[in-house]
Parts: structure tokens; sequence; C-alpha cells
């Protein structure tokens, strides 16, 4: 199998998993102040919000296809050029980019893709991100 993602029906999954998803959105749109009251709120806990939240996520319409990539980069000239010219070659659009302030020679990244015409695989992307010189870390944070 060349893909880390499948596509499962919640039937088959435990329960919890749906609480996790509906705790990031809670958070997400502000109806909670913190993750604490939004995993009170759901019935589940902090521990199994934290193991879950990178891995679950809600399918959108086939419409609205985007991805939001979070990215640590080495602090060199052309390394987040790179980044783009990677997801411009793989037929993405950039939303978004947020870049924090290099710190200890690293750069944090945070990057939102229209991924509704891409080319390849989210996982091809992410794996071809990984290679560039100047990446040092890859996670894929969201997914609509």
């Amino acid at each position: 199998m060349k893909s880390d993602y499948l596509i499962v029906h919640k039937k088959l999954l435990p329960p919890y998993l749906e609480k996790v998803i509906e705790a990031r959105e809670l958070l997400n749109s502000h109806k909670v102040d913190s993750i604490s009251q939004a995993v009170k709120k759901v019935g589940i806990s902090r521990n199994t919000y934290y193991k879950y939240k990178d891995f679950v996520f809600k399918e959108k319409s086939e419409n609205s296809r985007h991805a939001v990539l979070s990215l640590v980069l080495k602090d060199s000239q052309g390394a987040l050029s790179s980044v783009i010219s990677c997801l411009s070659h793989k037929a993405t659009n950039i939303v978004t980019i947020s870049q924090a302030v290099p710190l200890s020679g690293l750069a944090s990244v945070l990057i939102t893709i229209d991924i509704s015409q891409m080319s390849d695989s989210l996982d091809e992307l992410i794996s071809d991100l990984k290679k560039l010189p100047a990446t040092r870390k890859v996670d894929l944070s969201a997914i609509e």
C-alpha cells in the first residue's frame, strides 16, 4: 500500500476518534477556551485527544480540498523558496504562508494549500518536501 491514509466508514472506528474531531472543531471555532474544556464537553480524556488529534480528520465536500502543512526548515537562503517551488511543481495553489522568526537556526512554517488540482498524492508531496535539503520536518496538520 502506497499511501499512509485510508478512507474508512466511521462505523468501523471506535467512537472516541469522532469525539477527537469534535473537540478540535470546538477549539477551532472558539466555542471553548481550552483543550480541557473541549475534551470535557465531548467526553474524552486529554490523553486521547493528544494521541489522535494529528491523525483523524473529517471529510469535507469534494469542492473544498485544502491541506495545512507544518514544516520546520533550516534557516538558510532559499529554504522557503525551494518549498514553494516544490508545491508549484505539484500543481498546488498556496492559500496562506505563516513563518515564525527563526530560532536556533530553524524556522517553523505553516502553509495552507489548495490540493484540488494536485498532480500527485498528498503522501508523495510530503515525501518530496522531506527530501529538500533545508527541510527538517514536515507534518500534515489538517485536511478538508
